[in-house]
């Protein structure tokens, strides 16, 4: 009888120490196969292989793209590629991104609970955001296994409070009983024949990260058109809600949560406040240079035109540069909010 042996992890901001705590936990004979997204820089090379192999009893390896997937492994995805999983094999790809990320949770999740069902246990480490809670609540709808880490004592609580928040997790524990428990479940039957079909949304966001950019040209993303674009090439963007998780996706791929789209809009917000920032001290500048070319030709009246532009914009900028420095409209404002650490464990369906 089939088992839990599809072990896929998640992790962001705080996410390696609970990732090295995870792994010193589970045994040197596990009878399962996992697989590791942490948010990485794109421009760099990564030495979570080394630091996970350190860390515990498992071989951990950057996942290589048509690699024939091995129990008792450790798998991590590369920088700036998502790592996905097929029948026997693993996929690395540069698709689209999402939640601004590549690689990101969500392909992982989502291609693992597509062709493995039942079979997978899904589970979200520390992180900032919500990138995650999409992929976890495609592995329940598949018959699979939900674990959050403890958001109290996660370094950066949003990735788990999010996924405990909109998914019905079947275990909430903190990072050492995690491998344990990763162990327990690998060695647990499952009843693989009672997987629901995949819906067609499921395996169209799963097959998107892997497709090629004019496989996905012109294809209508499922749910509703909505007046937002997409923050990352500005096209149009299509929102479903599943148990409550808004999220959106654009017609080239990219996919975003709520939140992930506010985030984006806060940085957009900013950059536009710089350009306009400098844009106005050069206006000054242009005002200023003409007024006293005026001044030096007599032309008094066209002078004190010029000087009055170059005071109006001054007056502008010192307002954009105030606001720029304090942070206000960049950022929410969390004075009259709970802090993610400090908020309540609110379970999906509670």
């Amino acid at each position: 009888m089939p088992r839990s042996d599809i072990l896929v992890i998640g992790a962001s901001a705080g996410g390696i120490e609970a990732l090295t705590t995870l792994v010193r936990g589970l045994p040197a004979d596990l009878p399962a196969a996992v697989f590791v997204v942490l948010h990485l820089s794109p421009h760099s090379p990564s030495m979570l292989p080394h630091i996970l192999t350190r860390a515990g009893p498992l071989t951990a390896t950057m996942a290589r793209d048509g690699e024939a997937i091995q129990s008792g492994h450790i798998y991590v995805a590369p920088p700036d590629h998502h790592l996905l999983l097929e029948r026997g094999i693993m996929r690395v790809a540069r698709g689209p991104k999402e939640n601004r990320c590549r690689p990101a949770v969500d392909p992982l999740f989502r291609t693992a609970a597509r062709d493995y069902g039942p079979r997978v246990v899904g589970v979200v480490l520390s992180g900032a955001l919500d990138d995650g809670t999409a992929g976890l609540l495609a592995i329940k709808h598949q018959g699979g296994i939900a674990i959050a880490q403890d958001p109290r004592e996660a370094l950066m609580p949003m990735m788990p409070t999010s996924a405990i928040t909109y998914v019905k997790v079947d275990y909430v524990e903190p990072a050492e009983r995690i491998g344990p428990l990763l162990a327990r479940l690998a060695r647990d039957p499952v009843n693989a024949e009672g997987a629901p079909p995949v819906p067609p949304e499921m395996d169209f966001e799963a097959s998107v990260p892997q497709s090629e950019l004019d496989a996905v040209d012109g294809v209508t993303p499922p749910g509703k058109l909505v007046p937002i674009t997409c923050p990352e090439c500005k096209g149009p963007f299509w929102e479903t809600d599943e148990d409550d998780l808004v999220r959106f996706r654009c017609r080239e791929g990219h996919a975003y949560t709520a939140d992930s789209v506010l985030e984006s809009q806060y940085e957009e917000v900013e950059q536009a406040l710089w350009i306009a920032l400098e844009a106005l001290t050069e206006s000054a500048l242009m005002a200023e240079r003409l007024a006293a070319q005026s001044r030096a030709r007599h032309h008094d009246f066209i002078a004190k035109r010029f000087a009055s532009r170059a005071e109006d914009s001054r007056a502008r900028a010192a307002t954009i540069r105030r606001v720029l420095e304090s942070g206000a409209m960049l950022i929410p404002d969390e004075s009259t909010t709970e802090t993610w650490a400090e908020a309540p464990i609110e379970r999906a369906g509670e």
